[in-house]
């Protein structure tokens, strides 16, 4: 073998030997739990990322959840001053979602002739909750108090809410800043005129809420 063909074989080998731990370097989350990443400025609810689970107790004897997604709205948001943070959000209520087409069926029913629907009805106003204070706390956490309206009845919720990711976006996914929160509260549906069921199915409704917002261009 020509010392050249020998160079050139050696070569190969060596390239050979890289590529497999090219294709094996191990990917990155874009995001994390560095509150040094979020980006003061107007967001935009992410829809396909926010979420807001429910859950309540059936019959003493397990745990239900159901989910509403499609979530629409805003966040100003500055790291600086968390304090001056505010969140306006809209959850469509007509898109609720349960492992029971039953029971999905049932929580959109149509009230009877003259009379009261059991839960939402067939064509129920969007849920909608607007911030009027916001605590913050440490750790990324802070009490978030607002107006939530459902069902045509307006009273004040208050969240528990933690920082859980801020940072760039994928190039396909627009490149711009994400930031993320999680939340929790519970509330009494029979307040919000929701009372079908009780106790049977337990008045108090625990939500676990994941919002994902995106930075307006």
């Amino acid at each position: 073998m020509s010392k050249r063909l020998a160079a050139l074989v050696a070569l190969s080998a060596a390239l050979a030997a890289t590529l497999p731990l090219a294709a094996q370097a191990p990917m990155t989350a874009p995001g994390s739990n560095n509150p040094a990443l979020a980006a003061a400025g107007s967001y935009k609810v992410d829809p396909y990322h926010t979420q807001v689970v429910w859950t309540v107790n059936h019959l003493g004897f397990t745990p239900y959840t159901g989910i509403f997604g499609d979530v629409s709205g805003s966040l100003t948001f500055d790291p600086k001053s968390p304090a001056a943070a505010k969140v306006d959000v809209t959850i469509p209520v007509s898109k609720v979602t349960t492992a029971s087409a039953g029971l999905t069926a049932h929580l959109l029913k149509p009230a009877p002739a003259g009379g009261k629907a059991d839960f939402f009805g067939a064509a129920p106003a969007d849920a909608h909750f607007v911030s009027t204070k916001v605590e913050p706390g440490s750790d990324g956490t802070a009490k978030i108090t607002g107006d939530l309206t459902l069902n045509g009845v307006t009273r004040p919720v208050v969240l528990d809410a933690k920082f859980y990711g801020a940072g760039k976006l994928p190039a396909q996914m627009g490149g711009g800043d994400g930031l993320g929160f999680t939340a929790h509260a519970t509330l009494k549906r029979s307040e919000f005129g929701v009372a079908y069921g009780i106790p049977m199915v337990s008045d108090e409704v625990e939500l676990t809420i994941a919002a994902g917002f995106i930075k307006a261009a």
